[in-house]
């Protein structure tokens, strides 16, 4: 750990989050109906759609609008995986996937998880990338996003039924924010030197006489939205460890900064919605300091080195540098790291299977604490929401008081509802990884025995139900039983989350907004913020601590011991 290495973290922490603040006003904007520059268009979306966007949605309805527009991106999406073969837009002459594979990448893409359990520049054409898989970066996030908003909406307003219009929500979250900085950001990519192209593949002679071939493709564009709306689907197989989806240390910046901006500038937004900015900054925080602890550990778990390398006699003074690239360092691959997983994002810029047992946990730990931390795009704030309503629950114990939030109080139905959504994701990740570590058909895929064999597949199925969609690494996951459960476990993380979520929503707009008393607990200030971060980590950490503790806690004692397995 060096002072310049921590100079650059927070170099694009302060740029990331002076970003936001802008970006927060704007999106506040969208979601108010101000911003109108592409009315036009706008409007012809709606009258193809048969969409009035004035008309606005229950709970339920808005909710079962979502559905329908993702079970229908689903199933575009797996007949263009399955018949990519006869599609257009082949040149590399790239079968169709099996309908395992094609079910897993399916769920993967709309769910905002991005799980691949294939190599991108070998088993997705160019018409599966763009028309399937891109299509699908900007849907899923803009799913996430106006679900946020609609939440949002919920606090703001009272003694009403209606959250909006998903429709409308859906196609100006896409139009005014998302699509103009995929634009601005993928012309940066392709300045940067990312290909996009509709080119074959080059055949390229290398130094020893030898042949490879060299991946190309309609790459920067797809790689600006799978960081803006927190996708993390990389291109190619390895992702923004790819040359040329990692390019420099700038382009690797950018990408830090393009998937923590929107999360953070939701936060703002919220505040302006509900009519308190203070609120929103009080979120922010919280995420803020999540991602900077999450980070300092990874920086100096990875900076300490490997025990085991270090006996061997090779100098541990880079630090733990296997699976990680010269060019981006150790700062911005920590920095990387915390961000990705903590904004459900599941890009790398570094592989995960090589970090040191510490350093590998805490991404682990930051997907299992909710995805929160940021969180994904939209997704991270309505979840803080329900840690929110769950933190003000514990306060309103601890003085005898009937809880509040924002003006609403906060009664039985919405608790039983925020700990039904709370406790998906350890019954998903947990109940999972207990039956395929057991399951000789499951356990056939894991590559390595011992802790680290365990963490690879609870790190899989944390990966999937907390739609983050990053790998450890060392697991065969193309297989019929993965597919199947890492795509059910990817359902469960996204849309039975979703729906206790915006019951709470609903019921919360139905009741009237109570003007603040003298006994009212403030959420604005650092008080609220530490009891929120302390309810989070509670909820996160009891529940998988002795999953962890079998894992990766077990495997540095026995690296400490001078062992491995």
């Amino acid at each position: 750990m060096t002072i310049l290495g921590w100079a650059q973290i927070a170099l694009v922490l302060a740029l990331t989050v002076a970003a936001a603040v802008p970006l927060g006003r704007y999106i506040a904007a969208v979601a108010d109906g101000r911003v109108t520059w592409l009315r036009p268009v706008e409007a012809l979306f709606y009258r193809a759609g048969g969409v009035d966007p004035g008309r606005g949605q229950d709970w339920r309805g808005y909710v079962l609008a979502m559905l329908a527009a993702n079970a229908a991106g689903f199933v575009l999406l797996f007949a263009i995986l399955r018949l990519q073969g006869v599609l257009p837009l082949n040149p590399a002459g790239v079968s169709g996937m099996s309908s395992w594979l094609a079910f897993n990448t399916a769920v993967s893409f709309v769910t905002n998880t991005n799980w691949q359990a294939y190599s991108g520049e070998v088993a997705a054409s160019y018409l599966s990338q763009m028309a399937g898989l891109a299509v699908q970066n900007f849907l899923s996030a803009a799913t996430g996003m106006a679900l946020a908003l609609a939440v949002s909406r919920a606090f703001a307003r009272g003694g009403v039924r209606e959250l909006g219009n998903f429709w409308a929500d859906l196609t100006r979250v896409t139009l005014y924010v998302l699509l103009p900085l995929a634009v601005v950001l993928g012309l940066v990519f392709v300045a940067l030197g990312m290909p996009q192209t509709f080119a074959g593949y080059v055949t390229a002679t290398t130094l020893e006489g030898a042949e490879q071939t060299v991946p190309l493709g309609p790459a920067a564009f797809q790689i600006a939205i799978k960081h803006l709306g927190t996708n993390g689907g990389g291109f190619f197989g390895v992702n923004s460890l790819h040359p040329f989806e990692g390019p420099d240390a700038i382009a690797t910046a950018l990408q830090i900064m393009a998937q923590a901006v929107i999360p953070f500038a939701l936060c703002l937004a919220f505040g302006r919605i509900v009519g308190d900015i203070r609120q929103g900054r009080a979120l922010l925080a919280v995420m803020l300091g999540f991602v900077v602890a999450a980070t300092a550990a990874i920086y100096a778990a990875e900076a300490a080195g490997n025990p085991l390398m270090t006996a061997m006699g090779v100098d541990p003074a880079l630090g733990n540098m296997e699976g990680k690239d010269l060019r981006f360092g150790l700062p911005l691959v920590a920095l990387f790291t915390a961000t990705t997983t903590g904004a459900s994002c599941g890009a790398v810029n570094a592989m995960l299977d090589s970090f040191t047992p510490l350093g590998g946990m805490v991404p682990l730990f930051l997907i299992q604490l909710g995805e929160v931390l940021p969180g994904g795009v939209g997704s991270g704030l309505y979840g803080m929401l329900v840690f929110a309503l769950l933190a003000v629950f514990v306060a309103g114990l601890m003085v005898g008081r009937t809880p509040e939030y924002l003006g609403k109080k906060v009664q039985a139905r919405e608790i039983k509802l925020a700990m039904l959504a709370v406790l998906i994701l350890p019954t998903a990740i947990l109940g999972f990884t207990a039956v395929s570590v057991v399951l000789p058909l499951a356990a056939s895929s894991i590559q390595d025995a011992g802790p680290h064999g365990l963490t690879e597949m609870l790190y899989a199925y944390t990966s999937a139900a907390g739609n983050n969609g990053s790998a450890f690494g060392g697991l065969t996951s193309d297989t019929p039983w993965l597919n199947t459960t890492l795509g059910i476990a990817m359902l469960l993380g996204r849309f039975a989350f979703v729906v206790p979520v915006m019951a709470i929503a609903g019921s919360l707009a139905a009741k009237a907004k109570a003007p603040e008393g003298s006994g009212t607990f403030p959420t604005h200030g650092p008080l609220f913020a530490g009891l929120l971060a302390g309810v989070i980590l509670i909820l996160g950490g009891l529940q998988f601590l002795p999953s962890l503790t079998l894992g990766p806690i077990a495997e540095h004692f026995t690296m400490l011991a001078g062992k491995s397995f």
